[in-house]
């Protein structure tokens, strides 16, 4: 026994004086990426198109299905809202069960089922599975559109839009899109109360014929199923939906301003300015730089990046600051530098974003600011693998997006080979410090003073992009409005001239 203590003393010993070595002054190195083995979804191809991919995982005895309808970016021109709409009128029952009994039927059995204008999902336990394919399959081959339920939705979507209208965070979503997309861009339309009443039914039925078709998509089964039994019920299920011709459509091409510029929405109800700094970009995830820009937004504008660091903690000038980079394989997409901030501060905010902008793109990132962004997608992407549905949807985006096989197997890999050098290079590709849309939706009269010292050029725009003239600053009086016709008025208003002479 005195040996074994003897024995344990030495080893803590040993182990102390080799911690006492360690130069903690010194940010440990990395260790290698782990291997990634996702596996492989089985998959198969019905006769219509529908491409099925099939993931068994017996954990749980719970079943998820996600219809995927690969239709891109889509155009709704004088019919803007004919997409939502459609979402909201899709999963009304269908030609053979009624609205209700089809949800008595769903909520009976305990499962989720919801459809939308891109695709359906559907939770439910395993021994459910196969009735609850049916129903959903039957509520994607057939219908039923309602003129009631279809005006239901259409309110409901005209009353979100006028709650909107004196919302300052829903105006800068839809006018920032618009400007940086231009109103004939998928992403740069947005749904107006004109447009939302110009929808009919028969547009609805239109879309749906037009648009949610299998040859189009995509159907990802994860959970306690076998693969030949998955493959019989859908083949069963789905073997009848007619696929369609989908229409062509060439997204518009977008570019940035010539030069940095601020863009104001005056909005007078507003306390606060909400601030988006953006340019396009055409990024996609099968490109060079793909993981260098990732992490050089991530240093830029994470949740303990740059802009929060800068305008949060040092300045105070909000509650949150930050950024975002996105990446599309179709079309352009933006990098977004966002926040909302104090009126008094809001041009104060603004040399502090571009400030910080111009600093990721003019001098290199440290070594400890790339390791800590390395280290959270690693971690991210990892903790992302516990789930079923990673290897599928990362399957689906082999498929969708013309990736290599093995491109999730060597994502760490990527990302840990970036260097500082990388970074630097992403920043100035990707973050337009001269042709920058500084966007600011707020109270004119408190911000635009400040914003004019900043030497940009403004232009100004109403709630719906459209351009306008500068707001009149400070309190405006009504034509034939004077002194003496307030006090006149007055008088009257107190009971007359006679009356006061009285007293």
């Amino acid at each position: 026994m005195k040996k074994l203590i003897f024995t344990f003393i030495a080893s803590l010993l040993i182990i102390g004086q080799a911690i006492s070595q360690i130069d903690r002054s010194k940010q440990p190195k990395p260790g290698p990426a782990p291997s990634i083995n996702l596996g492989t979804p089985k998959t198969f191809e019905l006769k219509n198109g529908l491409k099925v991919m099939v993931v068994e995982n017996h954990k749980l005895p719970r079943v998820n299905v996600t219809l995927s309808i690969q239709n891109g970016p889509i155009y709704e021109g004088e019919k803007v809202g004919v997409r939502s709409l459609t979402s909201g009128v899709l999963g009304s029952g269908t030609t053979n069960i009624s609205k209700d009994d089809f949800n008595q039927k769903v909520d009976f059995l305990g499962a989720n089922l919801n459809f939308s204008s891109q695709g359906a999902s559907l939770n439910t336990l395993s021994k459910y599975f196969p009735e609850m394919l049916e129903l959903m399959a039957d509520g994607v081959k057939n219908p039923i559109f309602d003129q009631e339920e279809f005006d239901k939705q259409q309110k409901q979507l005209i009353e979100g839009i006028k709650n909107g209208e004196n919302s300052v965070d829903a105006i800068a979503g839809q006018v920032q899109t618009a400007l940086m997309y231009g109103k004939n861009h998928p992403y740069g339309e947005f749904t107006t109360k004109e447009s939302a009443a110009n929808v009919t039914l028969d547009d609805v039925k239109s879309f749906f014929d037009t648009y949610y078709r299998p040859n189009n998509a995509y159907l990802v089964v994860i959970g306690d199923v076998t693969f030949s039994k998955v493959k019989k019920s859908i083949s069963k299920a789905f073997e009848n939906w007619k696929e369609g011709n989908i229409p062509t459509y060439t997204v518009p091409e977008v570019s940035n301003v010539a030069k940095t510029e601020i863009n104001v929405i005056d909005m007078p109800n507003a306390v606060q300015s909400n601030i988006s700094i953006s340019n396009t970009v055409y990024l996609k995830k099968s490109d060079d730089d793909y993981f260098a820009a990732l992490l050089a937004n991530y240093i830029l504008g994470s949740g303990t990046g740059r802009l929060y660091k800068n305008l949060r903690e040092e300045h105070g000038y909000t509650y949150g600051a930050g950024s975002r980079i996105g990446n599309n394989h179709e079309t352009a997409t933006r990098f977004n530098a966002l926040g909302s901030v104090r009126n008094m501060v809001t041009d104060s905010s603004v040399v502090q974003f571009m400030k910080e902008i111009n600093l990721i793109r003019s001098e290199k990132v440290s070594n400890e600011e790339l390791e800590t962004a390395k280290a959270a997608y690693t971690g991210s992407f990892v903790r992302a693998l516990e789930r079923p549905s990673t290897a599928a949807q990362y399957a689906l985006d082999i498929e969708t997006e013309e990736l290599p096989k093995d491109y999730y197997e060597n994502y760490l890999k990527k990302l840990n080979a970036v260097t500082v050098d990388d970074v630097q290079k992403a920043a100035n590709k990707y973050f337009k410090a001269d042709n920058l849309r500084i966007m600011i939706v707020g109270k004119g009269a408190d911000i635009i003073p400040g914003l004019e010292t900043l030497g940009f050029s403004i232009n100004y725009f109403d709630k719906e992009a459209n351009p306008t003239e500068k707001p009149k600053l400070g309190a405006t009086i009504p034509d034939g409005v004077t002194v003496k016709s307030v006090l006149e008025g007055y008088i009257e208003a107190i009971g007359g001239a006679d009356k006061i002479a009285s007293i």
